[in-house]
């Protein structure tokens, strides 16, 4: 046997949510800043995120984040978070994988009984705070970048459901929030699916209709995800984010948790010192805090504390066999769903 390339990935999930982690086999990507890494996935080499998400060797419901030197010193690490569509800018459950993977696997020295990891994102700096004890990170609290209001209440046009209502807002990515009552269903298990489907066919409806561009990143231009939401009662939110080509989100989503509370924030709901819960599609649970208000390019803006917990699970070694003819990856739809691309 002979392999041409060799990775060493990391498997962990954040409350149910699979976001491994590279940690060995790639030294760099070419670009100044993280932002420019990730766009040279993106436009340039997507070889790597197809070897690794895609089958044979990936799978649907997982992302895979790259380890990466920081490109500012102020930085412990960088990291550019690889899913089925193409390479993301931040994400909250990855990040808390991330975070949870340097320093279990003693690539970030622990501190007990807190230490503080910076990270390098093609959205910013993230400054996460890992409560650890006996050589274990227990939780992560993350310090997410700003997150504002693009428009409240966009009205849009669909076939099947008629006008929706829906929020547009960043939380680390864009996101279409969408009161799942709308479409007439409900965010449990059983639904899944069908959400994973009408998210993903109502993100192109949206992204056709909704024309975003982040003020300070210029590039990041496209709506990423649509999130239905489902409020419990004050301080409690459902969630479910359903990510390209069709399928839901098991954490509950800090980005769009995020987003969700700039939302709020914007309709006099939550203040400074507020503090929700968002619970995912499978129950289990993000705490979101709204640590203050910033602006974004002169609009107002939120600062939200994302806390949640990782499990580190497999340590994995992944090859390229040089005759291997299915290394660029491959999807089905019977797996990945009604956005499976035809071209």
């Amino acid at each position: 046997m002979r392999w041409s390339k060799t990775l060493q990935i990391i498997g962990v999930h954040c409350e149910g949510e699979i976001g491994k982690v590279i940690t060995g086999g790639v030294l760099d990507i070419p670009g100044k800043t993280m932002l420019d890494k990730m766009n040279y996935i993106n436009e340039v080499d997507d070889s790597l995120r197809k070897l690794v998400v895609l089958e044979p060797h990936g799978c649907l419901q997982m992302s895979v984040n790259l380890l990466l030197p920081p490109t500012r010193p102020e930085a412990d690490a960088g990291f550019i978070v690889l899913q089925a569509d193409k390479a993301h800018p931040m994400s909250g459950s990855n990040s808390i994988c991330v975070v949870t993977a340097l320093l279990e696997m003693g690539l970030v020295a622990m501190q007990e009984p807190q230490t503080t990891v910076v990270l390098d994102t093609p959205a910013g700096l993230v400054t996460a705070t890992a409560t650890c004890k006996d050589g274990r990170c227990l939780g992560v609290s993350l310090d997410m970048m700003p997150a504002f209001v693009e428009a409240l209440d966009v009205q849009v046009e669909t076939v099947e459901h008629g006008m929706l209502n829906v929020d547009i807002a960043f939380g680390g990515v864009y996101y279409a929030l969408i009161d799942v009552a709308q479409v007439g269903m409900a965010i449990e298990p059983g639904s899944a699916r069908r959400l994973a489907d009408l998210g993903a066919a109502l993100r192109e409806v949206i992204n056709r209709q909704v024309n975003v561009r982040h003020p300070l990143y210029p590039q990041i231009d496209q709506i990423a995800y649509v999130m239905f939401r489902h409020r419990l009662d004050d301080t409690v939110y459902q969630t479910c984010t359903t990510l390209p080509p069709g399928r839901v989100d098991r954490s509950p989503c800090g980005t769009g948790s995020s987003a969700n509370l700039a939302t709020l924030a914007a309709r006099g709901l939550v203040a400074a010192g507020s503090q929700l819960t968002s619970r995912s599609i499978i129950g289990s649970e993000f705490k979101v805090q709204m640590r203050g208000t910033s602006e974004v390019g002169a609009r107002p803006a939120v600062l939200p504390q994302i806390q949640g917990r990782a499990w580190i699970y497999s340590i994995e070694q992944h090859g390229v066999d040089p005759h291997d003819p299915l290394v660029g990856g491959f999807m089905l739809s019977d797996t990945w769903g009604e956005g499976f691309p035809t071209a």
